[in-house]
């Protein structure tokens, strides 16, 4: 059984959706979740989620694009919980539309919200892994980067592409301090994905026909437990790549 017992991992975007399934996964295997989101009763559902199961959470309200809640989440997870072991960059606004579509402020948004947030939290946690000998830093993309057609994902593709060049580089310049940076590429029972099928029936079946395994990823088995196993010492070598939990669908090549 994989054993996360006297970690700490902080996770963004833990309200709902992917950030809950991977909260309720570290929890269950014995690491203090430190849950956060823009809206505090949705994360702290998700700490009593936890915290009925046995396990230890604290929530905390955060807008990732807001640097002084990012400051505020890192130093209460270190002066309540003792430090960071696991950082887990989830929450994300989605600019989608054709590019003639979507705003100035909605690209901004994506881009504080993802890159920009990912970074500043990354910086942030840097030390106080350094400190506790090492630790993991999931940083999430999309297949939406890597479409044969762009139409309609060219600014969501490029803040998460993004995202994929800030991992390489820290996983090349932390390394040597045992910090290892993982880009996660999921498909998942979330509330954005059942959104999108509900608002594009058509292609949304025509995606789904393009998974090998045949269904969507679960967000607390499929998602959350992955990112569990890939803190573990027998995965210790692996740094700096994109990994599609995703039933086979994209191709990262």
């Amino acid at each position: 059984m994989a054993d996360l017992t006297g970690k700490v991992a902080l996770i963004t975007g833990a309200g709902q959706g992917i950030g809950q399934g991977v909260a309720l996964a570290m929890a269950a295997a014995g690491a203090s979740v430190v849950v956060t989101g823009r809206t505090f009763a949705k994360v702290e559902a998700t700490a009593a989620m936890v915290r009925e199961r046995g396990g230890t959470a604290l929530a905390l309200p955060c807008n990732v694009k807001a640097a002084g809640d990012l400051e505020t989440v890192v130093a209460r997870a270190v002066s309540e919980l003792g430090g960071i072991d696991v950082l887990v960059n989830n929450a994300q606004e989605v600019p989608l539309g054709t590019l003639e579509q979507v705003t100035d402020e909605a690209f901004m948004a994506g881009f504080e919200s993802g890159p920009l947030a990912t970074l500043r939290l990354m910086k942030l946690v840097k030390p106080h892994m350094v400190a506790r000998g090492g630790g993991t830093i999931f940083n999430f993309a999309s297949s939406a980067g890597i479409r044969w057609d762009m139409s309609g994902y060219g600014a969501y593709g490029a803040v998460k592409q993004a995202i994929r060049a800030l991992t390489r580089a820290a996983a090349a310049e932390w390394g040597g301090q045992g910090i290892r940076v993982l880009t996660i590429a999921p498909h998942a029972e979330s509330p954005g994905l059942k959104g999108w099928i509900e608002h594009n029936p058509e292609e949304a079946q025509a995606f789904f026909r393009t998974i090998p395994l045949g269904r969507v990823g679960s967000l607390e088995g499929d998602i959350g437990g992955a990112l569990v196993a890939l803190c573990m010492p027998e995965l210790a070598y692996l740094t700096g790549a994109t990994i599609p939990l995703d039933g086979g669908q994209a191709n990262f090549d």
